[in-house]
């Protein structure tokens, strides 16, 4: 099957707004706004759209100062008769971050948008306006879906480097022109600080762009909002980010590495003088609410939830998962009976009643950790587990008990064209899981495909667990572990749906675009 051709439709708005993003670096990369007028509001870290539905959308800024949020959306780059959205007040209590939920949106349609900040004390006063651009789902089978997926940015210090451009992966992204962008957790590594400088193997130096707030782990709320700030610094992520919708979940590393609810950070780790993790936790949802459009998770909110299903028309509905909340204590994963899991029993009943009421053709389901690549926690002990998968090939135990309980009932409900994406590992890879393999064959043959990271160390490949017949199709990482990104091995994986014949064309990715694997999956089938 041949790629959807790319259309031209952002092809004139991205010289615009590599412009804007080039007008709008942060201060903090000491590059002052050619436009910045005394007293009045800018918004240095760009725009953001996120959780965007047929019909509806999500339009995120930052402002330097207290600032009234408002949104022009029109049909063209003109803005001739644009309708205007009134947005939040922008203050300390959100990190002067806020979004704007934008209804009643044409379906399938290129939205243009541009974000003003106006002085709270006199609307007539606004900083420059921020453009951006974003495309609504269809609800026509025929015009198809493309998306974008991986994870993993600013991991084992390895940061924004301009000797390399930054985060280049993100141009490569941005090009195929992609509905949205899904990102499988770790975000930021709140938990790795980012030194102004490492040394490569082969002699050389690896420069950082650095902050205060990545010189330590982050354990203040303020420290968590910095690890979310120091990625908007990279100009290719802002341009990213103003073209493309994103669909973002978390995995650990956007608290602490490998962590848990409960869990109490030993008193011989010095790096933490908080050692609840649980207050960890909070601090660091509450920031991620802040810094990414999310429709159930909003800034400064002290509830909401991270899993949800996001509906993209008659051809993919996206089920984001939770692999963090819910989940039970890291153990070696032998329990015969496990009610919590990975999930929780709550979030687990809301999966398999959603997959039972999609009626999309194909099914998405979004994990931020992968099912049988054996992922172990060796912060706690050699023998303990961090993901599902403990080891053992033989009948489902552990976290696997729940994953059994999903595909017996997928199987059995007879849903259609479920496909499971993440990241998580730091190497990219295809995995087929086969009953006839399996140590428990009562479900029907899937696929699950494994990309990233988008900047951070890359690691060799994860053990497999036969528990459900998994067998790896493709896979591509180093021998080494923790190779920089200079030495290659970054990745994200593309997703296309054909309009016509609904096929999907899953294509692994390097950074620079270049396709390693293809699989071609037919719609309409309960395994294959």
């Amino acid at each position: 099957m041949s790629p959807r051709p790319l259309p031209g439709r952002r092809s004139v708005l991205r010289g615009s707004l590599a412009a804007s993003a080039a007008l709008t670096l942060p201060t903090a990369l000491a590059v002052a706004p050619a436009f910045a007028r005394s007293g009045r509001p800018g918004a240095g870290w760009g725009v953001q759209t996120g959780d965007v539905t047929s019909h509806s959308g999500l339009v995120w800024v930052r402002s330097d100062r207290p600032a009234r949020m408002i949104v022009e959306t029109s049909a063209t780059e003109s803005f001739r008769r644009p309708h205007r959205w009134h947005g939040p007040l922008l203050g300390r209590d959100t990190d002067f971050t806020g979004t704007t939920r934008l209804r009643g949106l044409p379906p399938g349609e290129q939205i243009h948008y541009r974000v003003l900040l106006a002085d709270p004390d006199d609307p007539r006063r606004t900083g420059e306006p921020v453009s951006g651009t974003f495309r609504t789902a269809p609800v026509r089978r025929r015009d198809g879906v493309r998306f974008v997926w991986s994870g993993d940015l600013a991991g084992q210090g390895w940061g924004i480097n301009p000797d390399l451009g930054g985060y280049r992966i993100y141009d490569a992204m941005g090009a195929l022109d992609p509905d949205f962008f899904l990102c499988s957790g770790d975000n930021i590594y709140a938990d790795g600080p980012i030194p102004e400088t490492a040394a490569l193997p082969d002699g050389g130096t690896w420069r950082n762009v650095t902050t205060e707030e990545k010189s330590k782990v982050a354990e203040t709320l303020a420290e968590f909002r910095g690890n979310f700030r120091y990625n908007l610094l990279d100009e290719n992520l802002r341009r990213f980010n103003a073209q493309v919708p994103s669909i973002v979940q978390w995995d650990d590393h956007e608290v602490r590495n490998n962590w848990y609810p409960g869990q109490v950070i030993a008193e011989t780790d010095d790096r933490y003088r908080e050692k609840s993790v649980d207050v960890l936790a909070a601090r660091a949802r509450r920031a991620f609410g802040e810094y990414f459009p999310l429709s159930t998770l909003r800034p400064g909110a002290r509830e909401g939830r991270v899993h949800r299903v996001l509906r993209q028309g008659p051809l993919l509905d996206v089920f984001v998962l939770d692999m963090r909340t819910y989940r039970n204590a890291n153990s070696p994963g032998g329990r015969r009976v496990d009610p919590q899991g990975i999930l929780g029993r709550e979030q687990l009943d809301w999966l398999k009643r959603e997959l039972a009421r999609s009626r999309a053709v194909w099914k998405v389901i979004a994990a931020d950790m992968p099912i049988g690549l054996v992922v172990p926690d060796a912060t706690e002990g050699e023998a303990n587990i961090e993901g599902i998968a403990q080891g053992d090939p033989g009948a489902p135990l552990g976290r696997e008990l729940q994953i059994a309980e999903l595909l017996r009932f997928v199987k059995h409900r007879r849903i259609t064209g479920t496909v499971w994406l993440t990241a998580d590992v730091h190497h990219t890879s295809a995995q087929h899981y086969q009953p006839s393999r399996a140590a428990f064959g009562d479900f029907e043959p899937f696929w699950e495909f494994v990309s990233g990271p988008l900047n951070a160390g890359a690691f060799p490949a994860s053990a497999l667990d036969g528990t459900f017949g998994p067998e790896r199709v493709f896979v591509k990482a180093p021998t080494a572990s923790n190779v920089s990104p200079a030495g290659g091995y970054q990745f994200f994986g593309e997703v296309d749906i054909d309009g016509g014949s609904a096929e999907m064309t899953v294509r692994l990715r390097e950074q620079d675009g270049t396709v390693l694997f293809t699989k071609v999956l037919r719609p309409g089938r309960v395994g294959q």
